[in-house]
């Protein structure tokens, strides 16, 4: 091996996936005189067998798996399962094995270790895998060389989502068929259908269910690690429906090289994909997370071996060979496989044990137990098939053609559900297995086609109740009679309900047509295409409706979207976005398509014309102060009122207000503008439509979704809680006071009425003011110590009862002694102290 090691130029091509190593491979294959290559799974063999039967003709190609052998006379180029690969072929210019990284697979990886460590090419032997492998390929083999590609697309993780959040062209992977079959189902009742791909499937069964959803029959796939090897598909998201499997000893978490290589099948080519968790899969951990999207994991140390070299001489020496130890310590014994249990189980029978007298015979028992297990039955179960086989080969050289004719015959029947197909299809596996054997059987070319055939009607009937399960066909007569032009014309109904030949389709929301939710994929495609031909005269007419439209016709809801009434029904036509600034947003059209761009050009300018002037005409004081000719300390304070939706607490331009004199304050009043004791604020803002206009508008600006709700109009205080927004809140109008939000012009009269009543002392709360603010005395209360008063309690009626009075806050009382100097009460000089007090004068003059 060494001696070929040298002659041969072995390179090992290490990446994740898609990053094209297998075309690779299959260019430095097809470029050679002859060569072998060998992939993971039989679909994966077929597909580029049938790839170079198309490039090098039919006659040079040859096929073999566990259950097909296509061996033309003039073969050159060999596409195998590794399982298969001819190791006695030893004059080959070129040899490849495909997803080498499996060698270290508990259940399957002694095979692969076995054919990486024998098999070289004459010329040049290729390695494709993933990078965790390099550096114990450099440990086993000294002259390699290695090629790292990188991926073609990035691959993100995107979370958590519910299936019914899944966006279109999305494949969930489960690990169990229960699993699989729930998940689909549950897609076929929320979203229309779904392919399914198994490993329990055959791959006519997995073909065709894939090329359902590449052609768009149906938007998702569902299916289990088998997606994971080798299937390119257009997969956009990768969606775990669990993150462990049970792997025929007990139920483990999926180790991140795993999960990286199915989420690998999202993105195709330079196309990028998403990975994420659904159903009952927790979050994946960061760290993991992270490694899958980086392709970067723990390196392997140890490949899955077993020793090659057997000794057929005796039962007991064949035992022995098959527990060697490996030969250094980067190989680990496979823990013992079903062919090693049922070999020493079947050692065990009497009527076995007595036809081993030769090593030819103990050579054919090995090799029975080579026989695959494809019904996952019990190993009794599969043991008696083997030992029968046994005897039979033994004692007349070849199986009983009537026996193996009654076996057939038992399975030829192709009704059924899903799972009694799925297991038909598995037994007659085994016997396409065994009929490959040509020298077990007395007919093997005709039992080869007889169980091929056998399996593609299987296969074929799986796939429609596959179909029937996991697809809706509702719509099939419909469908059918729109590819026959049996029907043409669409009816549309006042309330934009459309149907064709009778049959409901859709309706019309806006300018588009919107298909009848509960359809398939392949339906709605078909019947959207049809309908919109039918409907574009319709389509056209509505445009010219709309643009022609008067103002009254349109109005914004609460949510910033824009309708437009057309014969008493309202068509959402677009949304609001952020503009330039809090008064000049900009305008989405939505719900129109099938249109050309001038008309989309034309319909929205006429609404973003009427939304121009719906909000100067709402907002007509904003605007008439936002254009006067003012002086430069007027211009900042309306510049900052507008900036904050037309109210502003007075600090925040205290410096502006100094600089005023009597003409700017005659001049501000004029523009409509208040100065109140707290804020400084244009009063018509606070009405009910101007406060919904301004929030909305405010909303939109910060892109808030959804906008939240406004309280009714004419509220003038009610219960503030967590979950509200005190800004949105502010923009409508309203403040924080104790525990209620009020609307700002009732707070600065309640400020005033407090105001007034402590200037001559203590006072309790009356009920003019619970009215004014619509509450109880406690929540009254409660505003008005916010509002910077404190409460006491004093005693009346000779000491025997107790009032509750309020009075300006301690902190903001100045001392007799100052108002002894000042010569004025206590209350007149608070107020006369107010930052605010000489401009109010000014301002009152």
């Amino acid at each position: 091996m060494q001696n070929l090691d040298r002659q041969s130029k072995i390179i090992a091509v290490l990446g994740p996936t898609n990053t094209g190593k297998t075309f690779f491979a299959m260019e430095r294959l097809l470029s050679h005189r002859c060569g072998i290559i060998g992939f993971p799974l039989r679909l994966l063999a077929r597909e580029n067998y049938d790839k170079a039967v198309l490039l090098k003709g039919r006659q040079h190609v040859a096929l073999i798996t566990g259950e097909e052998k296509i061996i033309p006379d003039q073969a050159k180029y060999y596409f195998c399962t590794v399982e298969s690969m001819p190791v006695s072929e030893k004059n080959i210019d070129f040899i490849a094995i495909d997803e080498v990284q499996l060698c270290a697979d508990p259940e399957r990886g002694h095979l692969f270790t076995d054919r990486l460590l024998h098999m070289r090419g004459r010329h040049e032997t290729l390695f494709l895998g993933s990078a965790e492998i390099k550096q114990i390929l450099k440990e086993l083999i000294s002259n390699i060389k290695f090629i790292t590609r990188p991926r073609f697309s990035k691959l993100t993780y995107s979370g958590k989502q519910r299936i019914t959040r899944l966006k279109p062209r999305s494949a969930v992977v489960g690990f169990s068929s229960e699993q699989v079959y729930s998940v689909a189902e549950l897609i076929r009742r929320q979203r229309g259908g779904a392919a399914i791909v198994m490993g329990a499937l055959s791959p006519r069964t997995r073909n065709a269910q894939v090329e359902m959803f590449q052609n768009g029959d149906v938007d998702y796939l569902v299916a289990t690690d088998a997606i994971g090897m080798g299937l390119n598909m257009d997969v956009d998201h990768i969606g775990f429906a669990s993150l462990s499997k049970f792997d025929g000893i007990l139920r483990r978490d999926l180790e991140p090289r795993e999960l990286a290589q199915i989420a690998g099948r999202s993105g195709r080519y330079t196309r990028d994909g998403t990975f994420g968790v659904t159903c009952s899969a927790k979050e994946l951990d960061p760290l993991i997370a992270t490694q899958i999207e980086t392709h970067s994991f723990k390196s392997i140390r140890r490949f899955q071996w077993r020793n090659s070299m057997l000794d057929y001489s005796s039962s007991n020496n064949l035992k022995e060979s098959l527990t060697v130890d490996p030969p250094n310590s980067f190989l680990k014994k496979i823990r013992r496989p079903n062919d090693e249990k049922l070999l020493f189980d079947l050692l065990k029978e009497k009527p076995i044990a007595e036809r081993l007298g030769t090593t030819a015979s103990i050579k054919l028992l090995w090799q029975v137990c080579q026989i695959p297990d494809f019904r996952k039955q019990t190993m009794s179960d599969h043991a008696k098939l083997l030992s029968k086989i046994f005897c039979q080969l033994i004692d007349t050289g070849n199986i009983d053609n009537s026996w193996l004719a009654s076996e057939v015959r038992r399975i030829e029947n192709f009704k059924g559900g899903v799972d009694v197909l799925v297991d038909r299809i598995a037994s007659i596996r085994i016997w396409t297995y065994i009929s490959n054997k040509s020298d077990w059987l007395c007919d093997a070319l005709g039992w080869q086609e007889k169980t091929r055939k056998i399996e593609d009607q299987l296969s074929d009937a799986l796939h429609e109740q596959l179909i029937q399960r996991f697809v809706d066909q509702r719509t099939t007569v419909l469908l059918n009679k729109l590819k026959s032009k049996k029907i043409s014309g669409a009816d549309v109904k006042p309330n934009g309900n459309v149907t064709i030949g009778g049959y409901f389709v859709g309706r019309i929301e806006g300018l588009k047509f919107v298909s009848e939710t509960k359809l398939n994929g392949l339906a709605d495609r078909h019947i959207s295409a049809e309908t919109n031909k039918a409907l574009i005269t319709e389509f056209r007419l509505r445009a010219c409706a709309l643009i022609n439209a008067t103002d009254s016709e349109f109005n914004l809801d609460s949510q910033g979207k824009i309708h437009w009434i057309y014969k008493g029904c309202h068509q959402l036509v677009a949304k609001l976005l952020s503009g330039k600034n809090n008064l000049i947003p900009e305008v989405r059209l939505i719900n129109i398509n099938f249109l050309d761009n001038l008309l989309n050009e034309r319909i929205k300018i006429r609404i973003q014309n009427w939304l121009d002037g719906y909000i100067r005409q709402v907002l007509s004081k904003l605007f008439s102060a936002q254009e006067a000719n003012v002086t430069a300390p007027m211009r900042g304070i309306i510049f900052q009122l507008i900036e904050n939706n037309g109210a502003l607490p007075k600090s925040k331009v205290a410096k502006l207000l100094k600089r005023l004199d009597s003409v700017d304050f005659g001049r501000i009043r004029k523009l409509g503008i208040k100065f109140g004791r707290l804020e400084i604020f244009f009063p018509f803002v606070l009405k009910p439509q101007q406060a919904r206009l301004c929030a909305i508008l405010w909303a939109v600006r910060r892109g808030i979704t959804p906008i939240p709700n406004l309280p009714l109009p004419g509220t003038v205080s009610f219960t503030y809680t967590s979950d509200m927004s005190i800004q949105f809140l502010a923009v409508a109008g309203f403040r924080r006071a104790g525990n209620l939000m009020v609307r700002l012009d009732i707070l600065e009269r309640i400020k005033g009425m407090l105001h007034s009543q402590a200037s001559r002392g203590p006072f309790s709360l009356g009920k003019d003011i619970c009215h004014t603010l619509g509450c109880s005395v406690d929540q009254a209360g409660d505003v008005a110590i916010s509002l910077g008063f404190s409460k006491t309690k004093r005693t009346i009626l000779d000491g025997k009862e107790t009032e509750i009075v309020y009075n300006f806050s301690s902190k903001k009382r100045i001392s007799i002694k100052q108002n002894k100097k000042l010569k004025r009460s206590p209350q007149k000089a608070i107020m006369q102290n107010s930052p605010f007090f000489k401009l109010r004068e000014l301002s009152n003059r």
